[in-house]
């Protein structure tokens, strides 16, 4: 990991990157004046991180391959109160079993993407500092440089006031994140504070946090909420996160989710999710029709290697070459249909759905679709239509022929 002549501001804005920055001419300064520490924080909500934190892990991968040192910290602590950030209602309050089971699960999902050793990069739980903090000495040092109406600007927080849904404890998460910042300021050095856009109002609270409380000078970036041209966001497919964790999202099915991009999104995906050079990623976006699987290919090849290594990416791109061909997209096995049947049975006959009412519910969410069409909950197939494709989201379906 060598330090290059581009200031990795520009590098990380020509990927896609960049939402919104506090102090452009200040970060660019600072990344130009020697090596800077940067942090993310990933609460520990599920016992997998899945394809939408990669945005950040690939954004914090791209400033240490450019000689920066990442922090990723898990959430221990703050998982213990959960972000309210755009969230319409309180989020489900985690046991401390659940919090440590799934502490357990996403720390292994960095080393594939963030080199952690000889103080190039460091991961970090917050518990380990939150937890020990007195209440009364918190309110003292950090709470009296916030007031009420600060934080009531961020417009979750006020949406949910005026709904009567806002819990006392959800009110405390930005100031228990902004001292996040002001402690690994303070404990390493950290300027720069990276995260989601819906993330903008609590980094700023903590740069503001180390100016009054240390004197300091930080850093806010923001990167974007990336979904896909058609509106579906990133690392959901019917409904079901895409993923980091082998157990839960095969290498298969992760080669897949990539391999079915929209075309339109080809580009954009290499150049956030893999680190193939910007100029042969312009080489494939030339490409049209047909010609664009090419690209597709080496999407789903990179961004499985680099989560699942080399001899699993190979094994899922040999997989699908043998199932659908190199032109090909994933249509799953055959089924066989003799007579007139109702979608909701197909769904359960094949496999897509687990009950009738769980079929049901996705036929009415659109996650089953017919031919790539929704359809309603009463329909029946006739084998004449047949062959069509009958699928789950982007990662499961079958092809339907006629008996």
């Amino acid at each position: 990991m060598v330090a290059t002549d581009t200031n990795v501001l520009d590098t990380l804005r020509a990927r896609g990157f960049v939402a919104q920055v506090s102090d452009e001419e200040g970060l660019r300064r600072a990344f130009e004046s020697g090596r800077v520490t940067l942090y993310q924080g990933f609460d520990p909500t599920a016992t997998s991180l899945h394809t939408g934190n990669l945005v950040g892990i690939m954004a914090l991968a791209n400033m240490q391959r450019a000689g920066h040192r990442p922090i990723a910290v898990i959430g221990g602590g703050t998982g213990m109160i959960g972000d309210p950030s755009d969230r319409a209602s309180e989020r489900p309050m985690l046991t401390v079993q659940e919090i440590h089971r799934n502490l357990a699960g996403i720390r292994r999902h960095f080393a594939p993407y963030l080199d952690f050793s000889d103080d190039r990069g460091l991961m970090v739980n917050n518990a380990d500092w939150l937890l020990d903090l007195k209440w009364i000495e918190f309110l003292r040092d950090v709470g009296r440089h916030f007031t009420v109406n600060q934080l009531m600007q961020h417009g979750t927080y006020w949406e949910r006031f005026e709904a009567g849904s806002f819990a006392f404890i959800e009110l405390n998460y930005a100031l228990v994140q902004a001292y996040d910042f002001l402690h690994l300021y303070r404990e390493y050095g950290c300027i720069l504070q990276i995260g989601g856009n819906d993330q903008w109002f609590n980094i700023l609270a903590g740069r503001d946090l180390i100016r009054r409380a240390a004197g300091g000078e930080a850093f806010a970036l923001t990167t974007p909420l990336v979904t896909t041209t058609s509106g579906e966001k990133l690392g959901k497919t019917a409904g079901n996160a895409v993923w980091l964790d082998p157990e839960l999202t095969s290498p298969y099915e992760f080669y897949q989710y990539w391999r079915n991009t929209e075309d339109a999104d080809v580009g954009r995906f290499l150049r956030m999710f893999t680190f193939v050079p910007l100029d042969e990623i312009a080489e494939y976006e030339r490409l049209t029709g047909a010609e664009l699987n090419q690209a597709k290919e080496v999407l789903a090849f990179e961004a499985t290697r680099i989560t699942h290594g080399e001899e699993e990416a190979r094994k899922a791109q040999e997989t699908a070459h043998a199932r659908f061909g190199r032109a090909g997209t994933d249509q799953g096995p055959s089924f066989a249909v003799g007579t007139r049947m109702g979608v909701v049975e197909l769904a359960l006959a094949t496999g897509l759905a687990e009950s009738n009412n769980d079929a049901k519910r996705l036929i009415r969410q659109g996650g089953i679709r017919l031919g790539g069409e929704d359809v309603s909950t009463d329909y029946e197939v006739d084998p004449a239509e047949l062959p069509k494709v009958l699928s789950r989201g982007k990662l499961r379906s079958v092809r339907l022929v006629p008996e």
